[in-house]
């Protein structure tokens, strides 16, 4: 399947943004969609994922209570919305789907299809 990252940019601190990630097809209902990012010299890090299947969700620490996951199953898409933004979320998000369901394992192997990347820069 292929991914269409849109929705990044400039933003303030304690601003919000709305990432989308779009589908060109369906999503199986035995795969999980997750964002992910990665800052200049970091690795890539999971941010949250939301399974096909029952819509579970999990969000990594600096993501609870600010970042929400959320799925239009119509739409083929899933969206991540951002609020009270950091200066130290400024990086580059992609989305990925992957086999299997959402959980705390969520890492870069386990998803095989990826976005081209949404840059967010939170300035201070």
């Amino acid at each position: 399947v292929q991914l269409v990252e849109s929705g990044g940019g400039l933003v303030q601190a304690g601003g919000s943004l709305r990432l989308s990630c779009a589908a060109s097809a369906f999503i199986n209902e035995d795969h999980s969609t997750a964002w992910f990012r990665q800052a200049p010299g970091k690795e890539r890090e999971g941010v949250s994922c939301i399974s096909s299947a029952d819509g579970s969700t999990y969000s990594a620490d600096f993501a609870k209570g600010r970042f929400t996951i959320s799925s239009d199953n119509a739409k083929n898409t899933v969206y991540l919305q951002m609020n009270n933004l950091k200066p130290e979320d400024t990086a580059v998000y992609y989305c990925a789907v992957g086999a299997g369901l959402c959980s705390p394992a969520m890492g870069v192997a386990l998803y095989d299809d990826w976005g081209q990347g949404t840059q967010v820069t939170v300035s201070s």
